[in-house]
């Protein structure tokens, strides 16, 4: 049987590119809200960090309808560190979306996804967006597109795809870019034309492969995925089975099955065939599982996801600050949190260390790791983690290292710095291509070659380049890499930062903190750009005296603080310092705060 009245398609592209705005068109154009509905832009982007950092986290699924035809559409992230999304939720649907912005090109992101889809077997439909951009590029992209998908050994069908230009942001689509379009009729068409309709044995035993979770307070977990035969009835009894482990299959019960209509979800006594439902009731459930009638539990094969290659420890906070601003701060709230967000998220890794407060957590990037951290303290939680770290690899003796693709777009008089910054890091040259008045570089280099980086690019180019990454592949290890060449201005006592300790502790960097700030000993309020360590006394008061002199009261200027991100305190931390998160505040500390236990240690590791 084939059910052609549905269409199952990812819309998959590089960070940035117009997913999301693109999402919102098809939408409204689809009769999915009312003509006097007030609606958000990014529409699909529900989540209040996606909506703050303008990026897609989680993957998410809609739909669509066109005439007699429903189109079920998951919007994917863009960002690399979140591939595991994009990899896990492809096994949903029979074809893809490739977007690409009419200016960037093919990026890493976009090379990354589309071997993922090839390597399914989808049909791909090219969407080169943007077109309406002064500085669009239109024939150099389709060309780019094409030797991209000879590069990853396409299918002649997949060489074939069809190519539609689109404006996202004015929701319009053309076969050709020499006529503007008036609507997205053109991309609809093509979806439903070259897109394969889901196909299976309707009366077969029942089986659906479960490739995204939710959660609800009201009814726990639910599996969302695509039925691949068979018919699934509200109240019908099933088996989970999983194809990668050998646990026996579990016992469970089809409470409500749901449908997706628009961004709504509709409740469904049963689905068949190459429908993307939700289905909750079912205990135990996870990504990866398989849904199958009691008569036959085979599980289908979901695709392996990549590997992590960063790590970090996160530990229950015993800074002398510890327990005053969160409400879950013990090692056993912190544990449950780190392998719920396993569950949820195939592409991280939890795992038990020595000692029973703290846990080793393997992700994609510093990203990926970063934006656990924030959710988890705005959801009330508060911890301590470490650096980011690599993980290295031992292959027939030989240690090898994650190797990043980095492409760097730049202003050609900055082409010079970003070369020798990335010599340090041990990067190396792959190609060097003009466009216009910029340069695009692409290098290879250490992923820990990349920690901190970012900012500094920005500073090198003005604020003008834009710098993407991907991971590439595991290759042997490059040498030592200097991380932080700054030294750290470390609170002398507990207590309030003030005016008069601060003006004197400015000289000797840049100050994290302002006046009124509450610190502890051994906890870092600053940078100092020569290398080492200095104590400095910030709670240091101006001592009265009956004597006056002249000049002696004249008004402290202070030079203003830098305030530190998440993700700038990530990468400024070292090997010896932590990062203290807490609902309200990020600190940075020394693992050892008194300062003359840390001089002990560090003759003590000398020797």
């Amino acid at each position: 049987m084939t059910n052609e009245q549905i269409r199952n398609v990812a819309i998959i592209a590089h960070v940035d590119h117009g997913k999301t705005t693109l999402v919102d068109q098809m939408l409204k154009q689809g009769g999915a809200f009312r003509s006097n509905q007030v609606v958000a832009e990014r529409v699909m982007d529900s989540n209040a960090l996606e909506r703050e950092r303008g990026i897609t986290i989680l993957a998410k699924n809609t739909s669509v309808k066109y005439g007699n035809y429903k189109i079920n559409v998951v919007d994917t992230p863009g960002h690399a560190d979140f591939g595991g999304e994009v990899e896990r939720i492809l096994k949903m649907v029979n074809g893809v979306v490739l977007l690409v912005d009419a200016y960037e090109g093919t990026m890493p992101q976009t090379r990354f996804v589309l071997s993922k889809a090839l390597e399914l077997g989808h049909r791909v439909i090219v969407v080169v967006n943007k077109i309406d951009r002064p500085d669009r590029r239109v024939s150099e992209v389709c060309d780019e597109v094409i030797e991209l998908l000879m590069e990853l050994n396409a299918t002649d069908e997949q060489l074939d795809s069809p190519i539609i230009y689109c404006s996202g942001r004015n929701g319009t689509a053309t076969v050709n870019p020499d006529e503007p379009g008036t609507d997205l009729i053109p991309l609809f068409e093509t979806i439903v034309r070259h897109i394969p309709a889901p196909s299976g044995d309707a009366s077969a035993p029942v089986q659906m492969l479960v490739s995204a979770l939710d959660y609800s307070e009201y009814v726990g977990a639910i599996g969302i995925g695509r039925i691949e035969r068979g018919t699934l009835r509200t109240g019908m009894n099933v088996l989970l089975s999983n194809y990668h482990t050998d646990r026996p299959p579990l016992k469970a019960k089809v409470t409500n099955i749901y449908q997706f209509e628009g961004l709504n979800r509709v409740a469904a006594e049963e689905a068949t065939v190459g429908d993307i439902v939700c289905v909750s009731g079912v205990e135990g459930v996870s990504i990866g599982d398989t849904l199958c009638d009691p008569a036959d539990s085979t599980p289908i094969e979901f695709p392996k996801i990549s590997e992590p290659s960063v790590e970090m420890t996160f530990s229950v906070n015993d800074s002398p600050f510890a327990g005053k601003e969160g409400k879950f701060v013990t090692s056993r709230h912190l544990r449950a949190r780190l392998y719920k967000e396993a569950v949820r998220d195939v592409s991280i890794r939890v795992s038990d260390t020595d000692t029973s407060e703290a846990f080793r957590v393997c992700g994609r990037g510093e990203m990926h790791l970063s934006i656990l951290i924030e959710n988890m303290r705005r959801e009330g939680y508060e911890f301590q983690v470490s650096m980011p770290r690599v993980l290295f690899k031992e292959e027939d003796g030989v240690v090898t290292e994650p190797i990043d693709l980095l492409i760097a777009d730049v202003p050609s008089d900055c082409v010079g710095v970003v070369m020798e910054k990335m010599g340090v890091r041990k990067g190396e040259l792959k190609s060097m291509t003009p466009i216009g008045e910029r340069m695009r570089l692409e290098f290879e280099v250490p992923s820990r070659g990349l920690f901190g980086y970012k900012s500094e690019f920005l500073t090198d180019t003005k604020g003008e380049g834009i710098l993407t990454s991907v991971f590439e592949k595991y290759d042997s290890y490059r040498g030592e890499i200097d991380r932080r060449p700054a030294g750290s201005l470390i609170a002398f006592e507990t207590g309030e930062a003030v005016g008069y300790g601060l003006f004197n502790a400015q000289d000797r960097g840049t100050l994290f903190i302002g006046a009124g700030t509450k610190v502890y000993e051994g906890m870092i309020v600053g940078e100092n750009p020569k290398g080492d360590d200095i104590a400095v006394n910030v709670c240091k008061r101006k001592q009265m005296t009956n004597m006056r002199a002249s000049g002696s009261d004249d008004a402290l200027r202070l030079t203003p603080h830098k305030v530190m991100s998440l993700e700038q305190s990530l990468d400024f931390i070292a090997d010896d310092e932590l990062l203290e998160v807490t609902p309200s505040n990020i600190r940075i500390r020394k693992k050892i705060l008194n300062a003359e236990m840390r001089a002990k240690a560090k003759a003590h590791a000398k020797k």
